[in-house]
């Protein structure tokens, strides 16, 4: 099931405008490097749309978030830093404080979401989501509350795509 993070239309034939999108998907894996989804990022003049697969886990709801460095290094992937959080709020869509711009939707595996990540670019500029050590695209154990600074309680990092 797909839930939209914004009502934002993100299809450039819609809205008339070009998109830039990333090479290939960026490839989710576990600590033991077996590769468990993609990760996909498509920029449009508005913002970009980020598009998560996964599947080979265990079914269940889990919380999704962008990380602030392009590391995925195992076992913990400590290595992706914290949350993404330029704009310096609190974690959590239902934190009045919040949101981080990296708190994405939790993930129900087997599944997809999309995200819109409206004012910002895949790379370039001030306002890239992709900044000058990277990003990266981690997979908690446990759903996110999106409330609870500063991970919305879910857990340990169980999957991690470099972008």
């Amino acid at each position: 099931m797909t839930r939209l993070l914004s009502l934002a239309l993100t299809s450039a034939a819609l809205a008339g405008c070009a998109t830039t999108t990333m090479p290939e998907p960026a490839a989710l894996r576990t600590a033991d490097g077996r590769q468990v989804g993609t990760v996909q990022l498509i920029e449009d003049r508005a913002g970009v749309t980020m598009r998560v697969n996964v599947s080979g886990l265990p079914a269940g709801t889990h919380g999704l978030h962008i990380h602030a460095v392009g590391r995925c290094e195992g076992p913990d992937f400590t290595s992706a830093g914290p949350h993404w959080n330029p704009t310096s709020r609190e974690h959590g869509t239902q934190n009045p404080n919040g949101p981080h711009a990296g708190d994405l939707p939790n993930i129900t595996v087997p599944g997809t979401v999309e995200a819109r990540l409206d004012g910002w670019r895949i790379r370039g500029g001030e306002r890239a989501v992709v900044d000058a050590d990277g990003a990266a695209v981690v997979l908690h154990a446990k759903a996110d509350d999106y409330r609870t600074d500063p991970s919305g309680n879910s857990g340990d990092r169980i999957a991690c795509a470099v972008l």
